[in-house]
């Protein structure tokens, strides 16, 4: 079969197309015919050997959607021919065919296209997590979700209005805006506008937001304090680099700076949030939004795209 595969640490490029032996399940895992992988920008820092381990070579990715192929011994939850995705693989999501285990295989709804099922596993993960586990919302509380045209960003959006939350959503495109507003966004702000926080300000009466949702924190943390709430809360889901804070603005707010990763997330907090996942696609109230879509062997123009500002929804590769 085809894979990507990466030598060692370095820029897009070092993302090559090869051919390698298909994959076999061993006991609690599942082997997957891939349809269509989720490309997430933190394949990029670990493709770049600046977050993350791994043992080189090896084939990138955690999200895909396919059709079961066969399963290993012990494998209860899913059989051959059935449509999943994946939130986690062994092999890597970047190939035609993928073994993930068994706890990180999700059965996808039939209405559920490949390419959204692709779009799943970090972006409506780390949302679910971000939002749920570390924000601990409550109904009719106001949420901004910096950044809210991308794939975890629609994601929190869609999760955040149905859930009852008054949402601000920002986008740097007039396109990226008019998905914040599809997607049920109360409010839609231009982050690369100077006066955006003043515009904030104005919609709360001055009050602030009770929860941020921050995906660039180096560019946005210190800028997020002064808008808070008392007793809110910044979960910073992204960062790119160092940032300079006052820590006073956390004090008279009693305000709280939460990190997450997805990575930290359990077994049993994969089953809870992949069923809220797998209910609210049922439901319609998550709706994965593809961006673009681009055959596997570009798998580096999907590493450069998918850090370019005016992000707009999710990039899937295909494999041939």
């Amino acid at each position: 079969m085809k894979a990507i595969r990466v030598h060692q640490p370095g820029g897009p490029e070092k993302l090559k197309l090869e051919e390698v032996p298909d994959p076999t399940p061993g006991a609690g895992q599942v082997l997957i015919k891939v349809h269509a992988v989720g490309v997430n920008p933190v394949e990029t820092y670990i493709r770049a050997g600046t977050y993350g381990w791994k043992v080189w070579p090896y084939t990138p990715g955690a999200d895909s959607a396919g059709v079961v192929e066969a399963v290993g011994e012990g494998v209860k939850k899913v059989k051959p021919g059935e449509r999943v995705y994946t939130a986690g693989t062994v092999t890597g999501a970047y190939a035609e065919k993928t073994v993930a285990p068994e706890a990180r295989v999700f059965t996808l709804p039939e209405k559920i296209s490949f390419q959204q099922g692709a779009a799943l596993g970090v972006p409506y993960g780390t949302a679910h997590r971000a939002l749920f586990h570390r924000a601990r919302p409550i109904a009719g509380e106001t949420i901004l979700i910096h950044g809210a045209s991308g794939g975890v960003g629609t994601a929190a959006t869609q999760f955040a209005r149905a859930f009852g939350l008054i949402v601000i959503g920002t986008g740097g495109t007039d396109p990226g805006r008019q998905l914040v507003r599809e997607n049920g966004a109360h409010h839609v702000l231009d982050h690369r506008a100077p006066d955006y926080l003043d515009q904030l300000k104005t919609l709360t009466d001055d009050r602030g937001v009770d929860i941020i949702l921050e995906m660039l924190a180096n560019v946005n943390l210190a800028k997020d304090l002064t808008v808070l709430a008392k007793n809110g809360r910044v979960i910073v889901i992204g960062n790119r680099g160092t940032v300079e804070i006052n820590p006073r603005e956390t004090m008279g707010r009693d305000a709280d700076i939460r990190g997450m990763t997805l990575m930290n997330a359990t077994d049993e907090d994969l089953r809870g949030i992949h069923a809220a996942i797998v209910a609210g696609l049922e439901a319609g109230t998550l709706r994965p939004i593809i961006g673009k879509e681009m055959p596997l062997a570009d798998a580096s123009k999907a590493h450069v795209a998918v850090l370019e500002p005016g992000a707009y929804g999710k990039i899937v590769l295909i494999p041939q």
